[in-house]
């Protein structure tokens, strides 16, 4: 799927998802009042996951590889449909789909979480692991750690010319961050699937 596709497509050539969209009035209502959260799992999001306090987590390969690990375990078992993703020092952005879209993307920040914490302790990384104590939000009473900020704030994808902004977005993050010059040089970004050069990992495509 290239991002031209998506908006030389003409309207009767749009998404089943866009389509609807044109169509669904009362969803359009309801997204004016709940800009972020999700109402209608038939429809892609752009979500954005953020280390509490932009703490610079994801500095060495074994921190990305659990992003990517646990990502291809939520595609393969879980039903996430990625179509595009970026992973920084502290964030990372995805545009997803999926059934169970919100539960999903909540066991995958628990899961991450245990999995970096777990890293850090390994690595002897103390100065990181009392950062995640000390900015851990009083009413989270089950763990000692608090790795991810609440929330992922989805963003309705209602059109392939959003698809399309979105997807770039997401990929000129390490470019203007200045860790690269050009997006498919970043590694832990789908830049590269969208060049037909494969990637750490696979995506999806939306059905045009």
């Amino acid at each position: 799927m290239l991002i031209k596709n998506i908006l030389s497509s003409s309207r009767s050539q749009a998404p089943a998802w866009e389509r609807n969209w044109g169509q669904s009035s009362a969803l359009s209502k309801v997204l004016m009042r709940t800009r972020y959260r999700i109402v209608d799992n038939s429809y892609p999001y752009f979500l954005t996951c953020t280390i509490v306090e932009w703490l610079p987590v994801f500095t060495r390969e074994p921190y990305f590889e659990v992003i990517i690990d646990c990502l291809k375990h939520c595609r393969e078992r879980k039903g996430l449909k990625v179509f595009a993703y970026v992973i920084m020092d502290n964030h990372l952005h995805l545009v997803a789909e999926g059934e169970r879209l919100g539960a999903t993307i909540k066991e995958f920040k628990s899961y991450t979480a245990k999995g970096i914490i777990e890293l850090a302790t390994a690595e002897g990384k103390d100065w990181l692991l009392n950062q995640f104590k000390f900015f851990k939000a009083r009413h989270k009473q089950e763990s000692r750690h608090q790795v991810w900020q609440e929330g992922f704030h989805p963003q309705l994808v209602s059109s392939g010319e959003m698809l399309a902004q979105k997807v770039e977005y997401i990929h000129d993050n390490p470019v203007k961050a200045g860790l690269v010059e050009r997006a498919e040089d970043w590694v832990y970004s789908s830049a590269k699937n969208y060049l037909e050069q494969g990637g750490v990992m696979e995506i999806d495509e939306l059905e045009l």
